[in-house]
This record gives C-alpha cells, sequence and structure tokens, in this order.
C-alpha cells in the first residue's frame, strides 16, 4: 500500500479566533497546525483574555474534525508600544500598522525557526482592512532572517473573509470591532481621544 505523505508542521500566526477559523479550515487538509496566539497589540488586558479565551474555545469546538495544537506567546504590550513610538497618530493601515505587523510576524518566523516548523503564516491576511502586499513583504524578509519558509496565503481570496465571518456565526464567536491597540479603538471612537494623554507611550 502506497503511504501517504506526512503533512507539513506550520506555525500559523492568529490575530483572533473569528479570522482564524476559515484559514484553520484551508489548511487543514495539507498540514499539521500549529496556532500561535502572540498578540501584544490588544494593549486592553481584559480584551486580550478575552480574544484569548475565544480563541481557545473555537479550537476546542473544532476538535472532533480538525486538531490544531494551541501555543500562546508572551503578552507583552510594552513591545507594541515601543514599536508604535512616534506613530501613535498614524491612520489605520499606515505605519504604525505596519511595525506592528513586523512584531507579530518576526516572533512567529522566530518561534517557527526554533520549533523547527517548516513554514510559518498568519490570519491577518483574511481581513480586508490588511494589506496583503506589506504582509508578504515582511513575512519574506523574516523567512530569509530566520531560515524557514513563509507560506504567503492570501486568505481573503477564494470568499476567505465571507467563509470566516459566516463559522464565526455558526461558532457563536465573538467579533470585535476594531484591530486591538487603544489608538485604533480611539479612531474608532473619536470621543474618546482623551485616552491618548494619559498614555504611557
Amino acid at each position: 500500500m502506497e503511504q501517504k505523505p506526512s503533512k507539513k508542521r506550520i506555525l500559523l500566526h492568529s490575530c483572533c479566533g473569528p479570522c482564524s477559523s476559515a484559514v484553520i479550515e484551508r489548511l487543514a487538509p495539507d498540514y499539521e497546525i500549529s496556532l500561535f496566539y502572540y498578540n501584544p497589540n490588544i494593549t486592553d488586558r481584559a480584551e486580550y483574555e478575552h480574544r484569548l479565551a475565544e480563541q481557545k474555545r473555537l479550537i476546542d469546538l473544532i476538535a472532533g474534525e480538525i486538531y490544531v495544537e494551541f501555543v500562546e506567546g508572551e503578552y507583552e504590550p510594552s513591545k507594541f508600544y515601543d514599536c508604535a513610538k512616534g506613530l501613535e497618530s498614524e491612520p489605520e493601515g499606515g505605519r504604525r500598522c505596519e511595525e506592528c505587523f513586523k512584531l507579530r510576524l518576526s516572533e512567529t518566523a522566530r518561534a517557527a525557526a526554533e520549533g523547527g516548523y517548516d513554514c510559518f503564516d498568519s490570519t491577518l491576511s483574511v481581513s480586508p482592512h490588511k494589506d496583503y502586499r506589506t504582509l508578504f513583504r515582511i513575512g519574506k524578509e523574516l523567512a530569509e532572517e530566520c531560515g524557514v519558509e513563509f507560506l504567503a496565503g492570501d486568505y481573503k481570496k477564494r470568499d476567505g473573509y465571507l467563509r470566516s465571518v459566516r463559522l464565526a456565526k455558526k461558532y457563536e464567536l465573538y467579533r470585535q470591532n476594531y484591530c486591538g491597540c487603544k489608538f485604533s479603538r480611539i479612531q474608532k471612537r473619536p470621543e474618546r481621544r482623551e485616552l491618548l494623554e494619559d498614555s504611557h507611550v
């Protein structure tokens, strides 16, 4: 009997449960998935814990169909504040977000290399609000630097985002209305700009 080739091991950075749902589904036939939850950009601790709990709940809900190993990175918002310094007033999708992508993807690439994974990737590209070209460039640079392949999936293609919305509804997942940092929250709610004044950035 011909033996099926073993699946490649991927370390998949996840920004949240809803975004990860469709990406996990797409990758599962071809990859052994370890999901890496590293999001120091979620600067409010309660919000971080809420999203973390929802991510774990999703993995438990799909466990009968898809096995996903869960790996939680360090919660270190000070690193996000460091990379965002001077960019606090940048619009969503601007240079602050690019630095945030670098922070999260660099830790994913490092962990993938140290863990002996075949490749790494991120669920960030499933969102229509995230620029794939920027993610692709950062990921490829880190792959070269760390010596591990960047899969570079553009998961919003083939209705990936729509699928994530449907799966979030199916599993009754919490869907946040801002990316994570206090600056993106303020930009969503301009009346709360006073939060900038007490920033320790």
